[in-house]
């Protein structure tokens, strides 16, 4: 390792956002979840929220945290958090319907909503649009210490953080155009000044959403707040997603915080009378955890392979232990 996951959060002791990415299936979930549990036990109210549509939280825990906060059971301090995507975008809908009313009546457009409804929401990044703004509002409630994000698969979450930098792009564009609109309103109209004392809110709204944008972009960029970590297994494909993905998280101004290598087989344990699968699994893992020193300077967690599954928050304290154990 080139430096220890309690080395970055001494290095960063004004850490709240934390994320955990990779390819699917690397262990992001158990990671973000050993790591909220870690900031619970040192007396921090944390929050561990997933944002994958397809949630491993419930199952982890062996508790149902669906839907809302709820405390784990057998700590003080950690909450625990699948979002309910479906109730997402349902209200994410009917905001779009009721935004597109106000453009209608607006323009003088005598087309019902549920004409463009469909349309606006049928494009493939609307749930991760759906499910930023839901994280959006989870944070600026501001209710928790440590807010630990289980992120869907790396593509996913790139495009659910990307939206920061989309949405400001879009809602600079909507603003020029409803600023053009209006004056064009105002120059075939002779009710100049009832066209100007009219309430529009439309571009209020956007004001304000920009504001929030602007504000979560902030947050999303400050390295002293946010640190996304990258979760592989020592193997050629979830080593390649993250040499993929880190530059881009790069460009857009997202800290990365380290890469944890996840299912070590302790070679303490490893003897020439195993089976040979046995053997070659070590030696292909060897190969690959150089390919990861070589590759990453950001090395900040190993965690080794356990005898049995990951599940129960037992099994999270063993994990949390050894990802931490130099604190």
């Amino acid at each position: 390792m080139n430096f220890s996951l309690p080395e970055f959060i001494r290095s960063y002791p004004r850490v709240r956002y934390l994320y955990f990415g990779g390819k699917g299936g690397v262990g992001k979930t158990v990671m973000a979840g050993a790591t909220a549990l870690w900031f619970a036990r040192q007396g921090h109210k944390t929050l561990l929220a997933s944002t994958n549509p397809v949630h491993s939280l419930s199952n982890l825990l062996n508790q149902d945290v669906f839907g809302k906060p709820t405390l784990v059971e057998g700590t003080d301090n950690l909450f625990a958090h699948e979002i309910d995507t479906r109730e997402t975008i349902d209200r994410s809908q009917k905001e779009i319907k009721e935004k597109i009313n106000w453009f209608l009546k607006f323009a003088d457009i005598p087309t019902k909503a549920e004409d463009f409804v469909e349309s606006a929401t049928m494009n493939p990044a609307f749930e991760e649009s759906a499910m930023f703004e839901n994280m959006i509002n989870i944070i600026f409630a501001d209710q928790f210490d440590i807010y630990v994000f289980d992120t869907a698969p790396t593509a996913n979450a790139r495009r659910l953080l990307g939206m920061s930098k989309v949405y400001t792009l879009w809602v600079d564009k909507m603003l020029k155009s409803r600023e053009d609109a209006k004056n064009i309103r105002l120059s075939f109209s002779f009710r100049k000044k009832q066209i100007e004392a009219e309430q529009d809110p439309l571009l209020d709204y956007l004001m304000t959403f920009r504001d929030r944008i602007d504000h979560m972009r902030a947050l999303l960029t400050d390295a002293q707040k946010t640190a996304f970590f990258f979760v592989t297994l020592p193997e050629s494909l979830p080593i390649a997603v993250i040499r993929r993905f880190i530059g881009w998280f790069q460009d857009f101004g997202i800290p990365i915080g380290g890469v944890i290598v996840n299912q070590i087989i302790d070679q303490a344990q490893i003897t020439d009378q195993m089976a040979s699968f046995v053997l070659n699994r070590v030696k292909m893992q060897q190969r690959y955890l150089e390919v990861i020193n070589q590759s990453f300077d950001n090395v900040c967690g190993a965690v080794p392979l356990f005898e049995k599954e990951v599940k129960g928050l037992d099994m999270v304290v063993r994990v949390s232990d050894a990802l931490f154990k130099n604190v």
